[in-house]
């Protein structure tokens, strides 16, 4: 099994390609408002965090992706400064809740985490895109799963990017890199809250 997970590892790592996808949206522009559950099954709406604090939106792939991980345990450890700078941390995955649990075991983020059913959320960031045929049939090759993972045959992933919404509803900073190796970091967030 281990070797399986390093092989998996591996093949991710290096196969990292850029999607030919571009973002929508630029510092400044109204974000998109939205409201998905949580790990908990609680309700998380966009327009309630605006009403008192500033808003990190981070989207990624999901709980088999080694770069999301890093990346989310990243964003935990920095926590207390996103709080301190007045500022809610929430991450959106199009995997079903039984595959966010994985990711909060993995993680240990404790911060809202939500479902993205249908990919309705990235679809408004601009962020979704469809794997093709060819890295559908290496990921599954791997042991993932996306039809499995987010319980639909769409094969839409979202570009791992990371949205700072100000109490305006306008977008302060966004990372958006279609080669999901570069990832936004908290020393970048924080210039910007």
């Amino acid at each position: 099994m281990k070797q399986t997970f390093l092989i998996a590892f591996l093949f991710l790592s290096l196969s990292s390609f850029a999607q030919d996808i571009s973002n929508q949206f630029s510092v400044g522009d109204k974000a998109p408002s939205f409201a998905a559950k949580d790990q908990n099954g609680k309700v998380i709406k966009s327009k309630q965090i605006l009403k008192e604090k500033e808003l990190i939106l981070v989207f990624y792939r999901g709980q088999w992706c080694p770069y999301c991980n890093r990346h989310l345990m990243h964003l935990e450890e920095n926590i207390e400064k996103f709080t301190q700078a007045g500022a809610q941390l929430v991450a959106i995955s199009p995997e079903l809740p039984s595959e966010i649990d994985k990711t909060l075991e993995k993680t240990k983020s404790s911060y809202p985490i939500l479902f993205d059913k249908d990919s309705k959320i990235m679809k408004k960031f601009g962020v979704d895109f469809v794997l093709d045929k060819k890295t559908q049939k290496r990921y599954k090759k791997y042991g993932v799963d996306l039809e499995k993972a987010n319980g639909n045959s769409s094969q839409t992933l979202p570009v791992p990017a990371t949205y700072v919404i100000g109490k305006d509803g306008k977008i302060k900073y966004m990372h958006f890199d279609p080669k999901y190796s570069n990832r936004s970091t908290a020393e970048e967030i924080l210039k910007h809250l």
